[in-house]
């Protein structure tokens, strides 16, 4: 999911959109296309409903693409200082694409299929995105843009008891495997994977499928429509970036605390060290050599007092160290959590700061995160 504070006036519309009005939704502009950001049950109990049963949500403003040819996999690890290389057929694994700064471009998910990379990418990126890889490495692979598939999000502990009945074998994936469906004729390919920190599944398939598909499943007793807002209080309790708000072009991956997306064999020593476009700066940053400005940190709020994007973080001698990226009153966490940046001297664990909530002080800690436990099914 990524903000877009430059949505067109000229809104596109998912597969799913004639099936949202239908349902009571709320639409918003959102990445260029009219988005459910929440139904008539309201965000809240949307929010509840996913953690305790299993939420559908529509990301097929999400763009997807595959990457076909015997070079697909050296290629694209030319872009990302990640391990493409070594992923196993039908495992997926986090990625970044960096600029020649080091700075994140977008976040994604990709999969080797056997037959191709299959990439995932933020909605608002996606064009962006397909004219740099298909500049990069478009003469070493060929690239296949997808954007006209549908692509469904079914999160939630009961998640997977729903979908089996659609799709039987479904429940022997593990959380970032997956494999090919079919349905009603329809091609689909499913991961164990999504961003709410609960087990659950990500669906491509058929545009003209979707609207069947959404319906057999929200025929579930199981499944109820989730909107863009729950989405977000979900991603966030998880800890997990939303691209344009916690990462973007000025962040690098060390900066952001995603040191756990760069593999062994990426880093300094490692087999294929280096070779992506910022690797100097982001293996110095690594490496402890080039010191840190700043890091991404969690939060919580010490009052009840919901502590959101953009607030200047001040240390305690009302110094400015940072500023809140992400932040609401956790529905799950029951407290106001967090994302900001802050200076590096601030960013331990147990540090108290303050922040500034409409010109009054409310004190915050920098916690661990995720804020809920995640609940990923590892097998």
């Amino acid at each position: 999911m990524s903000a877009d504070p430059n949505a067109s006036s000229e809104l596109l519309q998912t597969p799913l959109h004639a099936l949202h009005l239908e349902l009571g939704a709320r639409m918003v502009p959102f990445a260029g296309y009219s988005m459910p950001v929440q139904y008539p049950a309201g965000l809240m109990a949307e929010h509840h409903h996913t953690r305790t049963a299993a939420g559908l949500f529509d990301v097929s403003h999400m763009g997807q693409l595959r990457l076909v040819g015997p070079d697909a996999a050296a290629a694209f690890e030319t872009l990302m200082p990640v391990d493409v290389v070594d992923l196993g057929v039908n495992k997926q694994r986090y990625g970044l694409l960096l600029n020649d700064e080091g700075g994140i471009m977008d976040d994604l998910m990709f999969v080797n299929r056997g037959s191709d990379i299959f990439v995932i990418v933020n909605g608002a990126c996606k064009h962006n995105d397909l004219a740099h890889i298909q500049a990069c490495i478009g003469a070493l692979c060929h690239v296949d843009a997808q954007f006209d598939r549908a692509l469904l999000a079914l999160q939630g502990p009961q998640a997977v008891t729903a979908l089996q009945r659609l799709l039987p074998g479904v429940e022997q994936l593990v959380f970032m495997t997956g494999a090919a469906f079919n349905w009603a004729g329809g091609n689909l390919y499913v991961t164990r994977s999504g961003y709410t920190g609960e087990d659950g599944f990500e669906i491509s398939l058929p545009a003209q499928a979707a609207i069947d598909f959404a319906r057999a499943l929200l025929a579930q007793p199981e499944v109820k429509p989730v909107g863009l807002g729950a989405r977000n209080s979900l991603r966030l309790e998880a800890g997990l970036c939303l691209y344009g708000q916690d990462i973007d072009t000025t962040t690098t991956p060390v900066e952001a605390a995603l040191n756990w997306a760069i593999q062994k064999v990426r880093r300094t020593g490692g087999a294929r060290a280096g070779g992506f476009p910022g690797a100097a700066r982001v293996l110095a940053q690594l490496d402890g050599t080039d010191p840190l400005p700043r890091k991404r940190v969690g939060l919580i709020a010490l009052e009840r007092v919901p502590v959101r994007e953009h607030t200047e973080l001040q240390g305690t001698e009302g110094e400015t160290i940072g500023e809140v990226t992400s932040g609401l009153l956790g529905p799950s966490a029951e407290k106001p959590v967090a994302i900001g940046y802050v200076n590096l001297a601030q960013a331990a664990l147990g540090t108290r700061v303050n922040a500034i909530v409409r010109g009054k002080t409310v004190p915050m800690e920098v916690v661990a995160m995720p804020f809920v436990p995640t609940r990923y099914f590892r097998g």
